[in-house]
């Protein structure tokens, strides 16, 4: 594209300058000409006064002298009126020449060695007619011209190489961002999924660049979303893992139990690969969009329906406080029942047997709080339990499931706390924000009169729950 741009240009301007410098060197070489004959015009005007007053040759000749030489100037008198034929000057027009000037009365030139002749027909007193022979060297009616055409050549030479180098940058500056283009399209291709392209250039250019951008943007999120939906489903799949491993328990000693508490063994492994496999990206958990969510209290009573069935095997006490009326939150069902498998998952993985929990709901004005607690040994490292990838610590963790938790409360703008519980063990309290503001970094929700409202929920919460 930048040669034959180059090119383009190129043969444009040649055109241009040819089409304009030849006719304009051409009207120069006339004018230097008509320059010249006008010269020798006034020359010869200058003589024709003496010659209507007098044909006395000495007079001429002071006259012819005065008003240029006789070596380019020449008078010639016809006889006549008893007077003789007089000369003065160099003759160098034929005698054909001036005898027809003098028959048409009107001045002509006529070319000669070495250049050309004007001749002047002039009235004399007598009636007849002489002639004015003015002689123009080819040297003056040429003078200039070569300067002027040298001139006008190096003028069309500057402009074709200006032309030349201004569509060079221009090429340059259309090429640069198209090949950067085509290389980001490369490296796209290659798996560098980081290569963006600089929005620069022209604008058809910057909106390829930016559409290019926004493809990569968006070939990111998908991929981002492909693994972490193989996380979740992963993840998913340890909520019957964990009842499966709970009743191989019950089977007692012998080589089908052994090998069943084997299999699910190796099955749990496999599914905690799958996960850490999975999760290379960060997670994008798609909100809520406008009149969309769950009834938060209906799907606490769902799951806690389906965990307190296992709790009564294992022996463990449940308490559910806070889902006897309906609570909307901006949260998908699915999302809201993978959170709380995820929690009670852990209370039963890193729990002892008889070990009790409970999940409390509270409806706020602008929040929903959910409290998930057990009377388990607790969390040694909260921090590390919330950072992503890394698990509580605990044999067998992944971590995904309070990155679960913590994605979906973000998502709405609120967040995760992990602490101690009033039973002794961990609490994990979710805080599911409802007018969808967007969370401040690193100020949560401990600012203001919200800080002293949370402060009475939480207070609540820890003075009223109870187990039975």
């Amino acid at each position: 594209m930048r040669w034959a741009l180059v090119k383009v240009c190129l043969a444009v301007t040649t055109m241009v300058v040819v089409a304009f410098a030849v006719p304009l060197g051409l009207v120069i070489k006339e004018m230097a000409r008509d320059r010249a004959f006008s010269n020798a015009e006034r020359e010869a005007a200058a003589v024709a006064p003496a010659l209507s007053i007098t044909t006395d040759r000495d007079q001429l000749e002071r006259v012819v002298a005065s008003a240029g030489s006789e070596a380019e100037m020449a008078v010639h008198i016809p006889s006549g009126g008893g007077a003789q034929a007089v000369d003065i000057g160099r003759r160098r027009a034929a005698d054909g020449d001036i005898a027809t000037v003098r028959k048409l009365g009107r001045a002509s030139t006529s070319e000669v060695d070495g250049g050309s002749t004007l001749l002047q027909p002039v009235a004399l007193s007598s009636g007849e007619i002489a002639v004015v022979e003015v002689y123009v060297p080819e040297s003056e009616v040429s003078n200039g011209v070569a300067t002027a055409w040298a001139v006008l050549a190096g003028v069309g030479v500057a402009l074709v190489v200006g032309s030349v180098a201004v569509a060079d940058r221009l090429g340059v500056r259309m090429v640069q961002p198209a090949q950067r283009l085509v290389e980001g399209a490369h490296e796209l291709g290659e798996g560098k999924l980081g290569s963006r392209v600089p929005e620069e250039g022209p604008t058809e250019l910057r909106l390829a660049a930016v559409a290019f951008n926004s493809m990569a943007d968006q070939v990111v999120q998908l991929l981002a979303n492909e693994r972490e939906l193989a996380a979740d489903l992963s993840h998913r799949l340890r909520t019957p893992l964990t009842v499966l491993r709970l009743n191989t328990a019950s089977l007692g000693d012998g080589p089908a139990a052994e090998q069943t508490r084997a299999a699910v063994a190796q099955l749990e492994r496999e599914v905690d690969t799958i996960i850490r496999t999975a999760r290379e990206a960060k997670p994008q958990t798609a909100a809520a969009g406008p009149g969309a969510g769950c009834d938060a209290a209906e799907v606490v009573r769902e799951r806690m329906a389906f965990w307190s069935a296992l709790a009564e095997d294992e022996g463990r006490k449940v308490r559910v406080a806070g889902v006897e009326r309906p609570v909307r939150i901006p949260v998908a069902r699915a999302d809201l029942a993978a959170a709380l498998d995820a929690l009670l998952g852990n209370v039963f993985r890193h729990t002892p047997e008889g070990t009790a929990f409970a999940v409390d709901v509270h409806n706020g004005e602008d929040a929903v709080i959910v409290l998930v607690s057990d009377a388990g040994p607790g969390i040694r490292d909260p921090e590390a339990a919330m950072a992503r990838g890394r698990g509580s610590g605990s044999a067998g963790s992944t971590g995904l499931g309070l990155d679960i938790v913590r994605r979906l409360a973000e998502e709405t703008g609120g967040d995760v706390r992990i602490g101690s519980s009033v039973l002794g063990g961990t609490e994990v309290r979710i805080w599911i924000q409802l007018d969808g503001r967007v969370r401040t970094p690193g100020r949560g929700h401990r600012g203001g009169v919200r800080r002293r409202r949370r402060g009475r929920l939480v207070s609540t919460f820890n003075r009223s729950r109870s187990l039975p």
